[in-house]
């Protein structure tokens, strides 16, 4: 049990105190940076991918909030939060707001986790469709908050570069047949669950719908039965994340199928050898590291091509803003809000249906004028509005409007 006088003021500074908590994942680093360039007194804890006892876990954090006395916790798609719901605990204990930025599905995260609702919690997700769903489970405090960019790192003009990755025209991204398969394996569904899995998948691409599961046992009532009979919980969530992966593993396909006449250059997983076998064409590079190539590959294509993954239909990705951050021309497919993020046409090139891809790549690749105004009218846009100290501004003023 605490002792008495153990919890302290919260927000009584004009910059707030911040344990960055997480298990590995790249973003933490770049909200760290914002930290650091915004002058916030912020700690790391990380746990890695190490395995530890309960007395343990409990004591490294107890330690963490009383040496540090944050503000609040801010972690990344809710990692470092123990499944059991311990340090929901904790920090209600010690009256300390958790911040947890989603930059994935949280409906396909938060489903095994416990406790959820204890304490002082905010949710932000960069989908503004989900803003919605997470009130329904019961968050009271949801605020969108998209992805953003780190000017520090992609950046115009930068050394390096491998002349091979020069292109007309080139795609980043995992195929998701390994992932596809991954899922399935981890939920083992029903034979019928199985038979019937592609089917959902492409139905649930079609549909504008932002969560497979609650898709399947509305649209396909006669499967609902073996899909709520996957328990743990942990093996229904496996499936909910199959049937969403298996949705962008068509869509974009269909997507990069329509760039292959213009000599594409693919970086990604070994997926895209099987998916795109016997077809010309193409050439295949595999994946880049984030931070030390991607800088320096994007302004090596003339056209920078996105389709973004099923899981978001409300939000734009990380290419959206990493690429005219760099100074590189992008072409995206459409998404609810990017208007709120870039003017159409003038700050971002977009399709809205795969078969506008092969007119626009057409367009763009016989006009450079126009690839660099957009490029460049993009990239003052992001500086201005969109990087990741934009963001963390953000994120700290929503905190102590909500809890201080």
């Amino acid at each position: 049990m605490q002792s008495p006088g153990a919890k302290w003021p919260k927000f009584r500074s004009a910059k707030p105190r911040i344990l960055l908590l997480t298990s590995q994942y790249f973003l933490i680093g770049e909200l760290k940076a914002a930290c650091e360039r915004l002058g916030v007194e912020h700690r790391l804890l990380d746990f890695g991918t190490r395995e530890m006892d309960l007395d343990a876990f409990v004591s490294w954090v107890m330690s963490a909030l009383t040496s540090f006395r944050p503000d609040f916790v801010l972690t990344v798609n809710h990692l470092g939060v123990d499944h059991e719901g311990v340090l929901a605990a904790l920090l209600e204990q010690f009256d300390v707001p958790l911040a947890s930025w989603f930059v994935d599905n949280p409906h396909l995260i938060l489903g095994t986790y416990h406790n959820l609702d204890a304490g002082r919690t905010a949710l932000f997700t960069w989908d503004v469709d989900n803003l919605e769903s997470l009130r329904t489970m019961g968050f009271r405090n949801v605020f969108h908050l998209p992805l953003g960019a780190d000017p520090t790192r992609f950046a115009p003009h930068r050394d390096g570069g491998d002349a091979s990755w020069r292109a007309p025209i080139s795609f980043v991204g995992n195929s998701m047949l390994t992932k596809t398969v991954k899922r399935l394996e981890a939920a083992r569904p029903s034979p019928r669950l199985v038979e019937s899995g592609l089917m959902v998948a492409k139905a649930f691409a079609d549909s504008g719908e932002p969560c497979s599961g609650r898709f399947l046992t509305r649209r396909f009532p006669e499967l609902r039965r073996d899909f709520e009979a996957l328990e743990p919980p942990a093996r229904r969530q496996a499936f909910e994340t199959f049937l969403t992966w298996q949705a962008t593993l068509m869509y974009r396909l269909d997507c990069v199928l329509r760039i292959l006449d213009f000599g594409p250059l693919i970086v990604g997983d070994e997926g895209w050898k099987e998916l795109l076998k016997g077809r010309p064409g193409w050439r295949y590079r595999p994946e880049l590291s984030y931070y030390d190539e991607l800088p320096d590959f994007y302004p090596l294509s003339d056209i920078n091509f996105n389709c973004t993954s099923r899981q978001m239909l409300g939000a734009v990705n990380q290419r959206v803003f990493d690429v005219p951050c760099c100074g590189a021309f992008l072409l995206t497919d459409y998404r609810r809000g990017l208007e709120d993020l870039f003017e159409p046409g003038s700050e971002v090139a977009y399709y809205s249906h795969p078969d506008e891809i092969p007119g626009l790549v057409e367009l763009y690749l016989e006009n450079p004028e126009k690839r660099r105004a957009v490029a460049d009218a993009a990239r003052r846009r992001v500086l201005a509005e969109h990087t990741y100290d934009h963001r963390m501004t953000t994120l700290m003023e929503a905190m102590r409007q909500t809890f201080a």
